[in-house]
């Protein structure tokens, strides 16, 4: 779906059309993240995860509005029941993306493009509005081709097109590549996939560990991944890697309440509770901990995870310690889904 939680609040208020708004965060700027921006927010670089402070100084009239999560299932609900007239085999990943497997042609169109149409107007005609989506003949060139084109996109990518089309895609687009790991590529002068063609399968996994096998097969168009249906969600976390090693506990606790934001937000987002709190600490020297904590029931609210992950770290005695990266992930759900949905197009 196309800036999903932004275009329900702009559907849903017309005074918001048109303008930039983002779901979530702080209009005084004084806490909380974005977690989704409208089109007309992104032109100017706010984006989801952005703090509200640096939105609003990138756009100074920017609209926060509070998030409705209830409203945004149920249009996810009403989505996905569009889905499922054309194929049965359909994988969510959140409430706003799906992969859809359309080899068993339910309505015998003939055409995963023209699925996708008929998709994408019956989403326009009946919710008023925009989904992108990616064709091809995997899950990882699919993913990437929906973004190509956004909003309101459209990317076909044809198997005989695939391997070149791996071949031009800069580094950080391919799985598992965040900020790190793309800088480390860039440093070693790998750039798109032609320059990680160039490297061995054994090369990439020295280099950068078990997923240096993914990089091999994909950029040469490979992913045998299937569509699941039932996937079941282990964990969800988020971490983030420090321009500066931290060495001051107030500083650290308010990076972790930052990336608690971004946790509780994936929560509510997958509908999802977690009975054990890991907190991940990555030091200067490269040298890495984890923590954890467990609880009789399952939590997602914001406050409980904070103090968790801060009282985790005060166990590991950080003072005069250099902290590169902290990350706090939620797992051990064992049946604590509120439920449904999910939805867009890949």
């Amino acid at each position: 779906m196309d800036a999903f939680y932004a275009s329900v609040e702009q559907r849903d208020h017309p005074e918001y059309r048109g303008k930039p708004i983002a779901v979530g965060g702080s209009p005084e700027g004084r806490g909380g993240v974005v977690a989704t921006a409208s089109y007309e927010a992104r032109k100017f670089g706010v984006r989801s995860a952005m703090p509200s402070k640096r939105a609003l100084q990138l756009c100074p009239h920017v609209i926060f509005v509070r998030p409705r999560f209830s409203v945004y299932r149920e249009v996810s609900q009403r989505v996905r029941e569009i889905f499922s007239r054309y194929t049965d085999l359909i994988e969510p990943l959140s409430l706003d993306e799906a992969y859809l497997d359309v080899t068993e042609d339910k309505l015998q169109i003939g055409s995963a493009i023209a699925i996708a149409q008929q998709i994408k107007q019956a989403i326009r005609d009946e919710l008023q509005l925009t989904a992108s989506a990616g064709v091809s003949v995997n899950k990882f060139v699919a993913k990437i081709a929906s973004d190509m084109q956004k909003p309101d996109g459209l990317t076909f990518i044809a198997p005989t097109q695939v391997e070149r089309f791996m071949e031009q895609l800069p580094v950080e687009k391919f799985f598992g590549v965040g900020k790190v790991t793309a800088e480390k590529m860039k440093s070693m002068l790998l750039f798109t996939g032609a320059d990680l063609k160039k490297l061995t399968e054994n090369e990439l996994v020295q280099h950068f560990g078990k997923v240096g096998h993914f990089y091999y097969k994909i950029v040469r168009g490979i992913d045998d991944r299937e569509v699941q249906p039932h996937r079941e969600t282990k964990s969800v976390g988020a971490e983030d890697t420090f321009a500066y090693d931290l060495t001051d506990i107030v500083e650290m606790n308010a990076e972790l309440e930052k990336i608690a934001v971004i946790v509780a937000g994936r929560l509510e987002k997958y509908q999802l509770k977690g009975r054990t709190v890991t907190l991940k600490i990555k030091y200067s020297d490269f040298r890495q901990i984890t923590r954890n904590q467990s609880f009789p029931q399952g939590i997602n609210d914001l406050a409980t995870i904070i103090a968790t992950a801060q009282q985790l770290l005060l166990k590991t005695e950080p003072l005069d310690k250099k902290i590169r990266l902290l990350g706090i992930t939620l797992s051990n759900f064992g049946g604590e889904e509120a439920g449904g949905g999910q939805l867009t197009l890949f």
